[in-house]
């Protein structure tokens, strides 16, 4: 075979995983990927529904965007389990979001709608084109735990009126809690009746029969229970109409104005989107083997979300529950969200007009139980035993979603993880060492206090790199410490083996250090440097202040030259 031939296939089996697994695949592992792909479609099908009314868009919308992001994600994803779908989080930020830009215009809404998704796309494809998978880092894990457990309480604010027959309020957690509260009166009785009913099977099919799709025959029986007991008529609201067959495929009547007033929303679907997908594949990674892709999701979203886009659906995103369903019931490759789309295909071909009749608090007990998942008490509870500075970041996350609104607490969680990264980043741990009893190792004294100290010598070791906006903060900690001790130490140790990188800034900062060190009587030692860091070291005349910087020299070397003065320096 020719070389570029060979190259050319393996560049395109890296951007499209599909072509290297599918030469592979194995017929035994198609029985699994049939059983799978059609309980995630039974999933997926109530799961979209109750997604698009939280976009306030028509339930169409929702079976759209599942079938046409399931269609193209198998092919690009690299994780085996992912399943691709609207959630709930993306679904609250649409609705909440596009309302005002809008204008009460339902067509205009559903095309900004779509328009969001292709935005989506773009940012995730620039993303890919960049390998900017380090992104999903900068969201920390408290912070997504915060924002998920705020929208479980909106969520819950939206839904409950509904499960009661209630017209809902329009706006914060808040402000749609006190309506409810102040409307209870206006129950529905026979709303509130069939919601219960619902959500009570939905109870017990989660316990009895887990990962089973216990929804889709919770919505066949809503649609059955409509019929027979007549519920229009007593005042229960229907899902209403849901067109038969596709929709036109193309790019939807968004104007170029417009994108500049969706880019915010666009770029906080595609954070939560990265982060849950990225966070779902290192999951399944970590429990079957293999390994995450990070990039490659990105590849995933944007093909994804193009094609909902198209489509006329909405942002999409790997979701958390889906995956697991998918998971628990037997898929061994991405194929079971290809055969998940086509079974989706053959509903909205044919069957999609029977869904018209499923009762308004039916749908609502559907989204109610998706917001058990999304409430983590325990990971709150967690948070709160290990760290109290996550866990008021957390909180921070969750207050912003509840009295901010969902797209700003997103960016507000978004903020707070940059600013928790930049603060424990400036401010690295300075370990100071201590001999472990019996040998010639030093560890952290403050873990370990039987460390025994060295009389006289002061040894530390920055446990980061040293760079501009964080060797101040390094330097100020050491000298504290040399002001700190009873009997002033002679020598300071500079153990360096923790810090892979040192900037021409901090370099010159340490030279300064060694300098108000010698002022102060005190000798500075710079041991286990490695090759680059010297470099820099040397640059700024640090050797002609302290002496050779030897990486050979460790901690136990120097001290030996400090404790035998006849020695040569």
């Amino acid at each position: 075979m020719d070389p570029r031939t060979s190259n050319k296939n393996s560049s395109l089996r890296q951007w499209i995983p599909a072509l290297g697994w599918l030469r592979g695949y194995d017929r035994s592992w198609l029985r699994g990927d049939l059983i799978a792909g059609l309980t995630l479609a039974a999933y997926l099908l109530p799961a979209s529904l109750g997604d698009a009314s939280l976009a306030n868009l028509p339930p169409q919308a929702g079976l759209y965007a599942c079938l046409f992001s399931g269609l193209v994600f198998w092919i690009f994803c690299s994780s085996r389990h992912t399943a691709i779908s609207v959630t709930s989080a993306i679904s609250l930020l649409v609705g909440a979001s596009l309302a005002e830009i809008a204008g009460g215009d339902a067509t205009r809404f559903g095309a900004l709608a779509a328009g969001t998704a292709l935005l989506v796309a773009l940012i995730a494809f620039a993303a890919w084109a960049v390998r900017a998978g380090a992104i999903v880092n900068f969201i920390s894990e408290s912070v997504m735990v915060g924002f998920k457990c705020g929208v479980a309480l909106y969520l819950a604010s939206t839904q409950l009126p509904k499960l009661f027959g209630i017209h809902g309020a329009y706006g914060d957690f808040w402000e749609n809690s006190g309506h409810f509260i102040k409307h209870l009166g206006d129950t529905n009785t026979a709303a509130l009746g069939i919601g219960l009913a619902a959500l009570g099977a939905l109870v017990i099919g989660k316990v009895v029969l887990p990962n089973k799709p216990i929804a889709l025959f919770v919505v066949i029986g809503g649609i059955i229970a409509s019929s027979v007991l007549g519920l229009d008529a007593k005042g229960v609201k229907l899902l209403g109409e849901v067109p038969q067959g596709l929709p036109e495929i193309g790019l939807p009547q968004v104007y170029w104005s417009d994108f500049n007033a969706l880019l915010p929303l666009a770029f906080a679907c595609f954070l939560l989107a990265a982060v849950e997908t990225a966070a779902i594949g290192r999951t399944f990674a970590a429990k079957h083997g293999g390994r995450l892709d990070a990039n490659q999701e990105f590849l995933a979203l944007a093909a994804s979300n193009l094609t909902a886009g198209l489509g006329r659906g909405f942002p999409v995103s790997g979701g958390m529950s889906q995956s697991l369903v998918n998971e628990g019931s037997g898929a061994r490759t991405p194929l079971s969200g290809a055969f998940s789309a086509i079974f989706m295909l053959i509903v909205i071909l044919f069957l999609s007009e029977q869904l018209s009749a499923l009762p308004q608090p039916v749908l609502a007990a559907v989204v109610l139980m998706a917001v058990v998942g999304l409430f983590q008490a325990d990971a709150l509870r967690h948070l709160w035993q290990a760290s109290r500075p996550d866990f008021v970041v957390a909180m921070a996350s969750l207050i912003g979603v509840l009295g901010s609104g969902l797209l700003r607490g997103v960016m507000i969680g978004a903020i707070i993880s940059l600013v928790q990264l930049m603060h424990r980043t400036s401010h690295p741990h300075v370990a100071v060492l201590g001999r472990i009893p019996g040998t010639r190792r030093f560890s952290d004294i403050d873990r370990h206090p039987d460390n025994e100290p060295i009389p006289g010598a002061l040894i530390v070791r920055p446990e980061s790199s040293l760079i501009y906006f964080n060797c101040d903060n390094i330097c100020d900690t050491i000298l504290a410490r040399v002001h700190a001790e009873e009997i002033k130490p002679a020598l300071v140790v500079l153990d360096l083996s923790a810090a892979p990188y040192v900037d021409l800034q901090s370099a010159h900062t340490l030279a300064g250090m060694a300098d108000e060190l010698r002022s102060l009587g005190v000798r500075l030692h710079v041991v286990e440097a490695r090759s680059g860091v010297r470099d820099r070291l040397n640059s700024k005349g640090l050797e002609e202040r302290i002496g050779r910087v030897n990486r050979f020299v460790t901690v136990a070397d120097a001290l030996e030259t400090f404790e035998s003065p006849v020695k040569p320096v």
